[in-house]
């Protein structure tokens, strides 16, 4: 944050502030330090935020607004861990599936907790439903 603000990036500076807040105010709710995992989970209710403000700002036409809120996100996921593989996330899908779990609450339930963190729910679900309408 200090360094967008010697830089004068008003954009940056606003955004990491934000998050710098957010997770500030998790921090107080659960009355001790975020753990990485906490720290990752703000960063990505972030990015939700801002993803949904897109498709908001893009159905009334206001495609300026939703350019910021994009390079807002571009931001936030400096701070991420590197992204999994899709590949390695069907693989583990098809081993649940393999495993005797037909159901997509039951294989979500076992792929959700391995990957969380680090790859979005959303993509995890459509991968685990191609996998079973595949199956």
């Amino acid at each position: 944050m200090n360094t967008a603000r010697k830089a004068q990036d008003k954009g940056r500076t606003l955004v990491l502030g934000t998050i710098l807040a957010n997770l500030k105010n998790r921090e107080i709710d659960l009355r001790r330090p975020a753990t990485d995992d906490e720290v990752v989970e703000v960063l990505r209710k972030g990015i939700k935020i801002r993803r949904e403000a897109i498709e908001q700002y893009t159905a009334a036409g206001r495609t300026d607004l939703a350019a910021a809120e994009q390079s807002q996100i571009v931001v936030l996921e400096e701070f991420l861990p590197p992204a999994v593989d899709p590949e390695e996330i069907r693989a583990a899908v098809r081993e649940v599936i393999a495993g005797g779990a037909k159901e997509l609450g039951k294989v979500m339930g076992q792929i959700v907790p391995r990957y969380k963190g680090r790859a979005d729910g959303k993509v995890i679900n459509q991968i685990v439903r191609e996998e079973l309408q595949a199956g």
